[in-house]
């Protein structure tokens, strides 16, 4: 069913690694201009998306990340230019060397060629992730959600049609428009097509792809994010920070959803971290310690502490030390972003060092661990593994390497 698709990518990367910079952001311009000319289609297909949605029950969270409106549209066409003002991550010489024999050597990045994407019901990751695959280089074939289709076939069609405008290859984009779960395992076993796959979604589909995929994978994770209130908080910072990462968007991977609180402060902290969490109606799900200082808090049970809600609700665990705190964090954590809320330089460092996660904060909030905030542009998703690409995963991450050899009649 994928293999046209594949053939059409496979021939669109071929050309793609021999455009000029600026074919590339000329394209990406057109892009731009495109999405915003076009939002009130766009905006006119996400609508029955939403519509199915809320028939579906799709909980506020997953209402929130399918949702566009001309705002939105506008963020992701300012991605779109972003990117473009990103240095190229093509053909960078990263290495020379020099052979005694007089060779000389060079080791270049270049793009990776065909890249696959499997995300859910986020259609902003449509027009990011085919921004980026563009300016590095690498042709794209989506495959979103059923929840988004209209918007993914929408914000697709805009987006091929501006490419071909601009004279490169509307195949450079591409999307899998059946979504039943046969298309999403046949991408998983195109070797030889993909040359990377990458799940952006929750944990059923990041697991899915992990344990199913033939191609190589790079694992987006979810994210349990974590903030530890420690014994020297300051108690109204903490208050601000934890009121943002947790409540400023619920649906997103650096939303916080775990509190750790040191005892020694619990009881001034936790009141008053409940009185600005209440404004939003957030539940608290606590220990027995927790729930001792503020009775009217839900009794949490032990698998949320290990939860990523996506909603209006969050776990407070109780510690009596750093140690503890870190030790807790790293067996619940999911390995995106934790923060640490105090005036103690020493434990921040302690903290930041032996915390096993991609992005790890001193008294500011989760929600700044993305792309556009770390200065990468657009972002492809947040990297939790190790291998090639941890945290923020923008244009360089998004390219490999080879050796280019100059010689003049050498042999061995």
């Amino acid at each position: 069913m994928l293999e046209q698709l594949g053939i059409q990518a496979k021939k669109a990367a071929g050309i793609l690694t021999a455009v000029s910079t600026e074919a590339k952001n000329n394209a990406l311009l057109e892009i731009s201009k495109a999405l915003v000319r076009n939002a009130d289609y766009i905006i006119e297909q996400n609508k029955i998306d939403l519509n199915n949605g809320r028939k579906a029950g799709l909980n506020a969270g997953l209402l929130d990340r399918l949702m566009l409106n001309e705002d939105r549209i506008k963020g992701i066409a300012d991605a779109c230019l972003q990117v473009i003002d990103l240095e190229d991550p093509c053909n960078r010489v990263l290495e020379e060397i020099t052979h005694p024999n007089g060779m000389k050597i060079q080791k270049v990045s270049c793009p990776m060629g065909v890249i696959g994407i499997i995300y859910e019901a986020r259609p902003n990751v449509t027009a990011d992730a085919a921004a980026l695959c563009l300016k590095s280089g690498n042709a794209v074939i989506l495959r979103g959600g059923k929840e988004a289709v209209n918007s993914n076939i929408a914000i697709a069609e805009v987006m091929r049609d501006a490419v071909e405008k601009a004279g490169l290859p509307k195949d450079s984009i591409q999307l899998v428009t059946d979504t039943s779960r046969s298309s999403s395992t046949e991408l998983m076993q195109m070797k030889g097509v993909l040359d990377c796959l990458i799940p952006r979604g929750g944990k059923a589909l990041i697991k899915a792809v992990v344990e199913n995929s033939t191609v190589p994978v790079i694992e987006t994770g979810s994210g349990n994010c974590h903030i530890y209130v420690d014994e020297s908080a300051d108690i109204a910072m903490a208050s601000e920070i934890i009121f943002n990462a947790k409540t400023q968007r619920i649906s997103v991977c650096n939303a916080c959803e775990s509190l750790v609180i040191h005892s020694a402060v619990l009881e001034n902290a936790l009141p008053a971290i409940k009185k600005r969490l209440d404004e939003k109606n957030v539940e608290i799900r606590g220990d027995k310690r927790a729930k001792a200082v503020c009775p009217d808090i839900v009794s949490a049970n032990d698998t949320d502490f290990s939860e990523e809600y996506l909603d209006y609700i969050i776990s407070v665990k109780t510690v009596d030390s750093l140690d503890e705190a870190i030790e807790h964090i790293n067996k619940h954590s999911t390995g995106h972003s934790e923060a640490i809320i105090t005036e103690n330089y020493d434990h921040a460092r302690m903290f930041m060092n032996r915390i096993d996660s991609s992005s790890v904060y001193h008294n500011a909030s989760t929600r700044f661990t993305d792309g556009g905030e770390f200065g990468l542009g657009a972002e492809i998703g947040i990297s939790t593994q190790k291998l090639h690409a941890r945290g923020p995963m923008g244009l360089r991450e998004l390219t490999t390497t080879k050796y280019l050899i100059f010689g003049n009649g050498q042999v061995r």
